[in-house]
């Protein structure tokens, strides 16, 4: 059994000074307050969280990181330029990039992260290239496959997005089926968006495979709204409503763009909402009601999305002044509820991850109290002020996998994605 001697960590009951962490076989065995520190176990300075999740990643478009501001243009324009990146991709290359993506994820403090992953070419080839490259860089991994059946509302696939599709729900769920779950992956399904999934084939999707996470786009553009409500006469939320997609085990993506219909739908639902703030702002999708979803009772989750940023602490930051930009108020969100969104592993369905608690996963991430940037902040208000510099050692599975900024087995990120990248 190993010890780790938090300075502080945030416990289910809130912030606790000088906590005994236990761990055995990468779970965590029990968890004491101590007023000395045992010999041999390993020191965490400033404050402890739980490992965070990033409950949405597309990871080939950390690609285009920086490449797409040249003469401005809409969401539509930048993903003309994500088609053809992907019409490039192999799953060597993949597994490269994805490696590089996910340990750069770490080194961040993420522990698990959920992929949509859309990029199939009708096998696994390209999903267990990403396995590998999770396993490898030491983060657990979701894999969300997802359903990508048409080209847009009464649209045909065509040109690249022909390597989405599997052509048939029933191709798509055969295919789907054949991926196995390991210690390190966890299998999800995802609805693309109503865009890519006709209304008649929709239900199939959702419920082919009802013990598992299930997650969709949702209403990230206007221009998706006014295609759902011109075709069928209502919003892409009532549609999946309609299709019996919206369910506690559903994570809606984006929902940026909602009536006040459609966030009592996905509230009484008990469907769950991952905010990607960094990704809305790039590709000014807009700023969603974050707030209201939260009332309604959809539990809030985070992800980085394209990776214009890698960096859930400003994820989590950014929801709170997204707030405050939409609304002239402050304090939208407490500091711990955006903790919670920030380590919500069970929307990437893994529940008894993201706490500092007997039985969970030994994961957690000690962030620095006493950098440029948090020097004199309130240790509960970490949150507020701190940024993925700030993560000076991150446990996975009770092993230490990155310590300021540098991954245990790959060493310094930035060299390993230029590899990547050329």
């Amino acid at each position: 059994m190993k010890s780790f001697w938090c300075e502080r960590a945030v416990l289910p009951e809130g912030m606790a000074s000088r906590v005994l962490v236990r761990v055995e076989d990468g779970v965590i065995h029990s968890v004491s307050t101590v007023d000395t520190i045992p010999l041999g176990s390993q020191r965490l300075y400033g404050v402890v969280l739980p490992g965070f999740a990033n409950a949405h990643s597309h990871a080939f478009h950390r690609a285009l990181r920086g490449r797409t501001h040249d003469g401005g243009g809409t969401f539509w324009t930048w993903r003309e330029r994500m088609y053809e990146l992907a019409a490039s991709l192999t799953p060597e290359s993949y597994y490269r990039l994805a490696c590089a993506v996910y340990a750069e994820m770490v080194v961040t403090g993420v522990t698990a992260v959920g992929e949509f992953h859309y990029l199939h070419d009708g096998g696994n080839e390209m999903g267990e290239a990403l396995r590998r490259a999770a396993a490898d860089a030491g983060i657990r991994l979701t894999l969300l496959d997802a359903a990508y059946l048409a080209g847009g509302i009464g649209q045909p696939v065509q040109g690249v997005q022909e390597r989405f599709s599997d052509g048939t729900a029933e191709k798509w769920a055969s295919r789907v089926a054949e991926l196995r779950e390991d210690e390190n992956t966890r299998i999800g399904a995802a609805i693309h968006s109503v865009r890519a999934v006709p209304r008649e084939t929709l239900s199939e999707i959702a419920n082919a495979f009802p013990d598992r996470p299930l997650h969709v786009h949702l209403s990230e553009q206007p221009a998706e709204n006014d295609d759902c409500l011109r075709s069928y006469g209502m919003t892409p939320a009532r549609l999946l409503a309609e299709a019996g997609a919206l369910t506690p085990r559903t994570t809606a993506v984006h929902a940026t763009h909602l009536t006040g219909e459609d966030i009592t739908l996905l509230g009484a639902s008990g469907t769950g909402v991952c905010l990607c703030p960094t990704t809305e702002a790039d590709l000014a999708d807009g700023i969603g009601p974050a707030r209201e979803l939260a009332d309604a009772g959809c539990a809030l989750s985070l992800g980085s999305d394209q990776h214009a940023v890698t960096d859930l602490l400003l994820e989590a930051r950014a929801v709170e002044h997204g707030e405050r930009l939409r609304t002239g108020q402050r304090g939208r969100f407490g500091p711990s509820e955006l903790v919670a969104a920030m380590t919500n592993h069970a929307a990437i369905g893994w529940p008894e991850a993201g706490r500092i608690a007997p039985g969970a996963p030994a994961d957690f991430v000690a962030v620095r109290v006493n950098s440029a940037r948090t020097a004199g902040v309130a240790p509960e208000q970490l949150v507020m002020a701190a940024t993925a510099s700030d993560v000076a050692v991150v446990v996975a599975g009770g092993q230490v996998v990155a310590r300021d900024g540098v991954h245990e087995k790959w060493g310094e990120i930035g060299p390993m994605l230029l590899d990547a990248l050329t």
